[in-house]
């Protein structure tokens, strides 16, 4: 029997725990989306490829879900203190909403290119000042925030006589106070671990705005605590985002969504890990960093050929969503032969000559594999198990190859569209998925290993096949 007994892992307990969402029927998701000062990295698509999945496996068990994912497009500062869309905008010439409507739009783009679903609303951090400085009121009010200079900060020493900072990444007060300068490197604040609610803009501070307290902009932590309770209320089901944002930036949503209506924003926080390359962290500054346009083209030095956009999301979800994932050549050529050869098995079943002769054994054994591949999902979306089941459905077909029946290939078919397809978002069904120059490299890789296995005969029968349709190799092939 197919359970719908859903486990995720919270960060908050740090442990598993059923899923039960707070309105029966409906889920309000809120995932930290991108700061939009340059080209989307690959590091964020695997993130949002995550959430994709848990968005659509939540839409599969038949839950009306609000999936909220903002645009930064101000108040995220650079380490210099200068906001990183204003500093861009310098660079390139332009004005700073241009620079963050180019951004977005690449994107947007990117992650249409990896078939992911777009969410239900995505909102612009510039688009609810008007909200930020609402709650900063409220908070001042409770006595949680003061001015300063212009500037409003939120006090954490007055939030912890009551409550708890730091529930998510584990850190006290004391541990602030021992690494105070880890929040905001500002003179003007009561205590240095404090953080900004709002700042006062200097002159030649491109993106401001008017407030009761200076003409300035937000703080980066206010504007998540602004948008997601604006669209999903003050508590709502799952608060997602990047395993690196939850300190500081998910303790203080905590701080300031307790501060200013009593309880904690989520009920669920998920969190996905980072993707590194060549087993180190992903860096423009050191160049062992790649984009996802340079993957798909092949034009880079890091890789040796072009890799299709199905590919690479097989490849990241071969990986839970909570575990380091490193991407390196070697490893998108495993995953890209593991993709073909589920495609293969797919379009085998889809030409099988089958009968109105049905097969009771084989669909109580497709049947289990089913429940099998729903466990796996309910498992915290554990996708690489999932992959695991798919390729197990292989031995199946083969023990069943001369005896399945119409009802039964359509089960299977259906069934994989509906995990690979559906779930997994991975886009099969359309033709040329991969281009042509990946599958004759595997082609050609699969005839050098039976060269070297001295299965001449395998060997030549690539090489004449590939022949006949006018691609021509040679012994150093």
């Amino acid at each position: 029997m197919i359970s719908k007994d859903l486990h995720i892992y919270n960060s908050l307990s740090n442990s598993k725990e059923k899923f039960k969402s707070i309105e029966k029927g409906s889920v309000g998701m809120y995932v930290c989306g991108p700061t939009v000062y340059s080209d989307v990295h690959l590091g964020n698509c695997r993130t949002f490829i995550s959430f994709d999945v848990i968005y659509r496996y939540l839409i599969h068990l038949g839950y009306s879900v609000r999936y909220v994912r903002n645009i930064t497009d101000v108040g995220h500062l650079e380490d210099d203190g200068e906001d990183r869309v204003s500093k861009k905008a310098k660079l390139e010439k332009l004005e700073p909403m241009e620079v963050a409507q180019k951004y977005t739009n690449d994107f947007r783009e990117t992650l249409k290119k990896f078939n992911s679903l777009d969410p239900s609303i995505e909102p612009l951090a510039s688009g609810h000042i008007i909200e930020q400085i609402s709650i900063i009121n409220n908070l001042m009010k409770k006595n949680l925030a003061y001015e300063s200079n212009g500037s409003v900060y939120f006090d954490i020493e007055q939030y912890d006589k009551e409550n708890n900072y730091g529930l998510l990444s584990g850190r006290d007060l004391e541990n602030l106070k021992s690494n105070s300068r880890s929040l905001d490197n500002q003179d003007d604040k009561k205590n240095e671990f404090d953080f900004a609610l709002w700042k006062k803009a200097e002159k030649k501070h491109l993106m401001k705005w008017e407030s009761p307290w200076s003409i300035g902009f937000p703080g980066w932590h206010l504007e998540c605590t602004a948008m997601s309770t604006k669209y999903l209320g003050n508590h709502f089901d799952i608060h997602g985002g990047g395993m690196d944002l939850k300190f500081p930036h998910h303790d203080c949503e905590i701080a300031q969504s307790n501060g200013h209506n009593g309880q904690d924003p989520a009920k669920y926080w998920v969190h996905a890990n980072m993707l590194t390359l060549n087993n180190k962290k992903m860096s423009k500054s050191t160049g062992n960093n790649i984009l996802p346009n340079e993957l798909f083209s092949g034009d880079n030095n890091i890789f040796s050929k072009a890799f299709d956009f199905n590919v690479i999301r097989f490849f990241f979800l071969q990986a839970h969503y909570r575990n380091v994932l490193d991407i390196s050549d070697s490893a998108l050529k495993a995953s890209e032969k593991g993709y073909l050869r589920l495609i293969e098995l797919i379009n085998k079943v889809r030409n099988l000559d089958t009968s109105d002769n049905s097969n009771d054994k084989l669909l109580n054994e497709l049947k289990d594999w089913e429940v099998r591949c729903f466990n796996c999902l309910n498992d915290d979306f554990n996708t690489p198990m999932l992959i695991a089941e798919l390729f197990n459905s292989s031995k199946i077909i083969n023990d069943f190859e001369e005896k399945i029946g119409d009802r039964e290939k359509k089960y299977f078919l259906d069934l994989m569209d509906q995990f690979l397809n559906k779930i997994l978002g991975i886009d099969y069904g359309e033709s040329n998925q991969i281009n042509n120059d990946s599958v004759l490299e595997v082609l050609k890789e699969i005839r050098n290993e039976a060269r070297l296995d001295k299965n001449y005969d395998l060997s030549d029968k690539i090489r004449d096949k590939l022949s006949e349709i006018g691609i021509n190799l040679n012994d150093k092939d």
